[in-house]
C-alpha cells in the first residue's frame, strides 16, 4: 500500500486524490504501460465521455496489477495525460472514487494535443509496488 504524505508549508491536495510524496515500501516495482479507454476488443469505451473513459482506464490498470497480485492501493506514482482541460473535473472525480488521502499516489497531470486515437481523452501511466507477500509472476 502506498504511504502518502502531505507536508505543511506547501500547497495541499484539498480533496483531490493525490499525495505530495509517497514512501515506497518493500515489494516488486511494476511499471504499467499507458492505459487508455480500450476494452479487451480494442474498442474505445465512452467516446466523448471523460467519466466513462477514466473508469475504463482504471479497470485496465486494475486488471494489469491483479495479474501480479497487485491492487490500486499499491500505486505509488501516476502520470495522467489528458486532452481537454474541461475534462479535469470528471477525471479527478472518478480518480477520487478509487484513491483516498493516505493511499493516493504522487501524480502529475499533463495536457497533450492528442493520444494514440482521436477518440481517446485520457491515459494513465502508473507505477506500483506490490508487496512481496502478494506478488506473483504472471
Amino acid at each position: 500500500m502506498a504511504d502518502g504524505f502531505n507536508p505543511r508549508g506547501i500547497w495541499q491536495p484539498n480533496g483531490r486524490a493525490f499525495s505530495q510524496g509517497v514512501i515506497q515500501g518493500p515489494g516488486e516495482v511494476v511499471h504499467v504501460t499507458g492505459q487508455v479507454a480500450w476494452d479487451e476488443h480494442d474498442k474505445v469505451v465512452g467516446i466523448g465521455d471523460p467519466d466513462a473513459q477514466m473508469e475504463q482506464c482504471i479497470r485496465n490498470v486494475r486488471t494489469v496489477l491483479a495479474e501480479v497480485g497487485g491492487l490500486l492501493d499499491d500505486i505509488v506514482s501516476m502520470t495522467v495525460y489528458f486532452v481537454d482541460r474541461a475534462d479535469l473535473p470528471a477525471i479527478q472525480g472518478v480518480r477520487s472514487q478509487y484513491f483516498t488521502a493516505g493511499t493516493a499516489p504522487a501524480s502529475i497531470l499533463i495536457q497533450v494535443a492528442g493520444l494514440v486515437a482521436p477518440e481517446l481523452r485520457v491515459e494513465l501511466v502508473p507505477i506500483a509496488v506490490v508487496p512481496h507477500d502478494r506478488f506473483r509472476r504472471p
